[in-house]
Protein backbone atom coordinates (compact mmCIF):
# COMPACT_ATOMS: atom_id res chain seq x y z
CA UNK A 1 0.00 0.00 0.00
CA UNK A 2 1.59 3.40 -1.26
CA UNK A 3 2.26 5.50 2.09
CA UNK A 4 0.08 8.62 0.39
CA UNK A 5 -3.14 6.48 1.63
CA UNK A 6 -6.10 7.90 3.51
CA UNK A 7 -8.99 6.56 5.18
CA UNK A 8 -12.06 7.54 4.43
CA UNK A 9 -16.17 6.93 5.50
CA UNK A 10 -18.16 7.03 2.36
CA UNK A 11 -21.50 6.69 3.00
CA UNK A 12 -24.67 6.43 1.20
CA UNK A 13 -28.26 7.10 1.63
CA UNK A 14 -30.37 4.93 -0.89
CA UNK A 15 -33.88 6.31 -1.57
CA UNK A 16 -34.37 4.56 -4.82
CA UNK A 17 -33.63 0.68 -4.52
CA UNK A 18 -33.29 0.76 -7.92
CA UNK A 19 -29.95 1.67 -7.78
CA UNK A 20 -28.52 -0.40 -5.60
CA UNK A 21 -26.85 -2.97 -8.37
CA UNK A 22 -25.33 0.13 -9.73
CA UNK A 23 -24.03 0.61 -5.70
CA UNK A 24 -22.51 -2.96 -5.48
CA UNK A 25 -20.80 -3.08 -9.22
CA UNK A 26 -19.39 0.32 -8.01
CA UNK A 27 -18.08 -1.16 -4.65
CA UNK A 28 -17.11 -4.08 -6.51
CA UNK A 29 -14.76 -2.08 -9.07
CA UNK A 30 -12.71 -0.61 -5.72
CA UNK A 31 -12.67 -3.89 -3.70
CA UNK A 32 -9.27 -4.14 -3.37
CA UNK A 33 -9.53 -0.49 -1.19
CA UNK A 34 -12.50 -1.59 0.99
CA UNK A 35 -12.04 -1.77 4.51
CA UNK A 36 -15.14 -2.73 5.86
CA UNK A 37 -19.04 -2.42 4.99
CA UNK A 38 -22.32 -1.72 6.46
CA UNK A 39 -25.66 -1.59 5.10
CA UNK A 40 -28.65 -1.14 7.23
CA UNK A 41 -32.44 -0.99 6.10
CA UNK A 42 -35.02 1.18 7.41
CA UNK A 43 -37.93 0.13 6.61
CA UNK A 44 -39.86 2.86 8.29
CA UNK A 45 -38.55 5.72 5.87
CA UNK A 46 -38.29 2.95 3.22
CA UNK A 47 -34.84 3.88 2.79
CA UNK A 48 -31.39 2.03 3.31
CA UNK A 49 -28.00 3.50 4.56
CA UNK A 50 -24.65 1.90 3.82
CA UNK A 51 -21.30 3.15 5.04
CA UNK A 52 -17.70 2.15 3.13
CA UNK A 53 -14.48 2.12 4.96
CA UNK A 54 -11.67 2.68 2.27
CA UNK A 55 -7.84 2.92 2.26
CA UNK A 56 -6.73 4.43 -0.86
CA UNK A 57 -4.82 7.68 -2.34
CA UNK A 58 -6.87 11.15 -2.47
CA UNK A 59 -7.96 10.27 -6.52
CA UNK A 60 -9.28 6.99 -5.66
CA UNK A 61 -11.74 7.91 -2.89
CA UNK A 62 -12.76 11.01 -5.38
CA UNK A 63 -13.15 8.36 -7.87
CA UNK A 64 -15.78 6.14 -5.88
CA UNK A 65 -17.44 9.22 -4.46
CA UNK A 66 -17.59 11.12 -8.02
CA UNK A 67 -19.16 7.88 -9.28
CA UNK A 68 -22.06 7.25 -6.57
CA UNK A 69 -22.59 10.39 -6.14
CA UNK A 70 -23.94 10.95 -9.52
CA UNK A 71 -26.16 7.81 -9.24
CA UNK A 72 -29.66 8.97 -9.34
CA UNK A 73 -31.38 8.06 -6.20
CA UNK A 74 -28.89 7.98 -3.23
CA UNK A 75 -26.67 10.70 -1.81
CA UNK A 76 -23.18 10.23 -1.27
CA UNK A 77 -21.24 11.87 2.02
CA UNK A 78 -17.44 11.43 2.26
CA UNK A 79 -15.42 12.24 4.89
CA UNK A 80 -11.34 11.39 4.84
CA UNK A 81 -8.43 11.53 7.64
CA UNK A 82 -6.34 14.01 7.68
CA UNK A 83 -3.45 11.51 6.73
Amino acid sequence: MPENTRVASISIVVENPGCVAEINDILHAYSEFIIGRMGIPYRQKNISIISVVVDAEMDIINQVSGRLGRLSGATVKTACSKK
